[in-house]
């Protein structure tokens, strides 16, 4: 993506008209059995238009983490400035895989113990969702793991600016997801986003994160 801020470009259509993921199906259980007897369904974003065309594909995994408190709650963090990609975004904890890694859950749980101080004895993994491509040729698997409420976080302030949760029953109601259109360069993209307040801080859920949670709407929803 070129330089400029989200937040500006124009909201061209918010998906009122589809229905919002129950909040029965939102329980540890029935997620659970979700990813035991998955549906037919197809993800919606599944590839970003490149702004890096020299950059080779790497692969990545996240942690969609879910984490159990009375209301389920998606685990978050906001990027710091300085990082050579994403900067300032919001995020899933993840990054790119190493040689070693077994699997893309290894990944993820790895990534997330190094990034939020998230132990994997505390992460029960569900399953994975289809990859998402990223404009900056990421090849990213969202695992999907349920978060034991009592962990303790320690984020690493080198990556991690701000940890923070947002109700997954929030994020899972299309009333919230935001299309947006931006042109440069004769070239159109197109993303979500799901502003949310936190409190007195708005968080702009927007890009690959926005499009991977769509995606779990729709896995959820079909």
């Amino acid at each position: 993506m070129p330089d400029f801020d989200p937040r500006q470009v124009p909201v061209a259509a918010v998906d009122i008209h589809l229905p919002a993921v129950p909040r029965a199906a939102l329980t540890p259980e029935a997620l659970r059995q979700r990813f035991v007897a998955p549906p037919q369904w197809e993800p919606e974003v599944v590839l970003e238009k490149s702004s890096y065309a020299s950059r080779s594909p790497a692969r990545a995994a996240v942690l969609l983490g879910i984490v159990l408190r009375d209301e389920p709650m998606v685990l978050l963090t906001e990027r710091t400035a300085h990082l050579s990609t994403h900067s300032g975004q919001v995020a899933f904890p993840g990054g790119r895989a190493d040689p070693e890694d077994a699997s893309p859950a290894h990944t993820a749980l790895r990534e997330a113990e190094e990034e939020v101080g998230l132990a994997a004895r505390h992460a029960e993994v569900l399953g994975v969702l289809p990859t998402y491509v990223t404009g900056s040729s990421f090849i990213i698997s969202p695992v999907v793991a349920l978060v034991a409420p009592d962990c303790e976080l320690n984020p690493n302030p080198y990556e991690v600016a701000d940890l923070f949760e947002v109700p997954l029953a929030f994020l899972m109601d299309p009333a919230n997801h935001r299309r947006h259109v931006f042109e440069s360069g004769g070239v159109e993209r197109q993303w979500f986003s799901m502003p949310y307040q936190d409190g007195s801080k708005f968080r702009f859920i927007w890009g690959a994160t926005a499009g991977m949670l769509r995606n779990f709407y729709r896995f959820l929803s079909a």
